[in-house]
């Protein structure tokens, strides 16, 4: 009588790799979770902008604008708006933001090629260019900031609130750093 072995040879488990949504969809194909995860957090986009424009006149100087037209520049500062909490990098009233800041521009897919202003750095402006998440964003990292941060790629040590500074010495404020893109 032989004995009948109980365990049968191993099939080879395979296991099948599922690429990260950001790199099988569109930005339009995007559900709105997907889309809202992709926000990195860096706040850069709370920062206040200058246009350099020799046509301005007092009446339109600190009004937003739609566009950079021909011959403009846009120059980023470290005045950030007083809602942002520059610690976490978030908005301390995210939900009511667009009420209480009329020119806080909510991102969505349906705006994105009209939001000019986006840094460089932006996930939704590099997904969009097609050069793809950078290695320091939260979603590589478990939802964690702290690689953004130790990169220098948030706001976060670097703002002064808006509310604390005075209208005729915002452009005393103009700094590079928002343009800085490392993958």
């Amino acid at each position: 009588m032989s004995k009948k072995n109980k365990h049968s040879p191993s099939k080879a488990k395979t296991k099948t790799k599922v690429e990260p949504f950001w790199q099988t969809k569109t930005l339009a194909q995007m559900t709105r979770a997907e889309w809202e995860s992709l926000c990195d957090g860096c706040a850069k986009c709370c920062l206040h902008k200058f246009i350099d424009d020799e046509n301005t006149t007092d009446e339109t100087e600190l009004k937003p604008t739609t566009h950079i037209a021909q011959g403009e520049q846009m120059s980023y500062s470290n005045i950030a708006c007083h809602l942002l909490n520059d610690k976490s990098c978030q908005c301390s009233k995210y939900e009511q933001r667009t009420e209480l800041v009329p020119d806080c521009v909510q991102l969505t897919q349906e705006n994105l090629d009209d939001v000019f202003f986006m840094p460089p750095s932006c996930t939704y402006r590099r997904l969009k260019e097609g050069r793809g998440i950078p290695s320091w964003h939260p979603l590589l990292h478990h939802g964690k900031k702290s690689a953004m941060h130790q990169a220098g790629m948030s706001v976060r040590g670097k703002v002064i609130k808006d509310n604390d500074v005075e209208l005729e010495d915002f452009e005393d404020y103009i700094v590079l750093w928002p343009l800085h893109d490392i993958d």
